[in-house]
Formats: structure tokens, C-alpha cells, sequence
């Protein structure tokens, strides 16, 4: 039918596209909240949730990040499993030499979800030189 209204939605289909920024701003902000909670040692009751949510939400978005090219679905539950696998493997680390601590093991997956991050953007930088392997 030609002459049908749309009611507001843009043509092509597609639905909620200010949503997805917007609650991507939120899940930051709700890691971040939880990361200073538990590096400032502050008594609340959202310091467990929000803290274990950036536990998760860090190295899950490093991953995420380097996985481009997989489809959404795929690349979640890869990087919602590194997450877990990167978690636990810091926690282990830190058990092992005896360094256990709360605000240590924010800081450890701050520093290698940071890194992750980093080297993907550095991989993905448009004016890097590539090396060519034939003469």
C-alpha cells in the first residue's frame, strides 16, 4: 500500500537507532561507576553490581572491538566469554602470587582491557604504513 503513514519511523526500516548510543553512554557510565566504587573503597549498595559489571563490560568491549568483521551475534557471546575468561584469569594470576586484592584486580583488567583497546585502534589507524612482503 502505497499511501500507508509510517508513524515516525524512518524509512529502510529501521527502529530505535538514538537508543543504541544512548544506552552504550549508560553501560560507561555504569562501569565507570563501578570502578571508582571499588578503587575508592566507598560502602554502597550498588558497589557489588556496578563493580562486577565493569568487570565484565571491559575486556567484553576490548573484544568486541577486535572482532569486526564476526556478525553482532557472534561477536557477543565471543567477547562475553573472553570477558569471563579474561577475569578469571587475572583473578587466578593475582591468587597465585599472592597479590589478591579488590581494587588490584579493577586495575589489572582496566590496564589490559585498555590495552587491548589500544592496540586494535593502532591496528585499524588509517595513515599506518603497510609492509609489503615481496620485494
Amino acid at each position: 500500500m502505497t499511501g500507508t503513514p509510517t508513524y515516525g519511523n524512518p524509512p529502510g526500516g529501521r527502529r530505535w537507532t538514538g537508543a543504541v548510543p544512548l544506552c552504550a553512554g549508560a553501560a560507561v557510565g555504569v562501569g565507570a561507576v563501578g570502578a571508582v566504587l571499588a578503587l575508592a573503597d566507598l560502602a554502597s549498595p550498588l558497589r557489588a553490581p556496578f563493580t562486577l559489571f565493569f568487570l565484565l563490560l571491559a575486556p567484553a568491549t576490548a573484544i568486541g572491538a577486535a572482532l569486526g568483521r564476526l556478525d553482532p551475534l557472534g561477536r557477543a557471546v565471543v567477547a562475553g566469554a573472553g570477558a569471563l575468561a579474561a577475569d578469571l584469569l587475572v583473578a587466578e594470576a593475582m591468587l597465585a602470587l599472592h597479590l589478591w586484592s579488590v581494587r588490584g584486580g579493577v586495575v589489572a583488567v582496566a590496564i589490559l582491557s585498555a590495552a587491548a583497546l589500544l592496540l586494535t585502534a593502532l591496528h585499524r589507524w588509517p595513515g599506518r604504513a603497510r609492509r609489503s612482503r615481496t620485494p
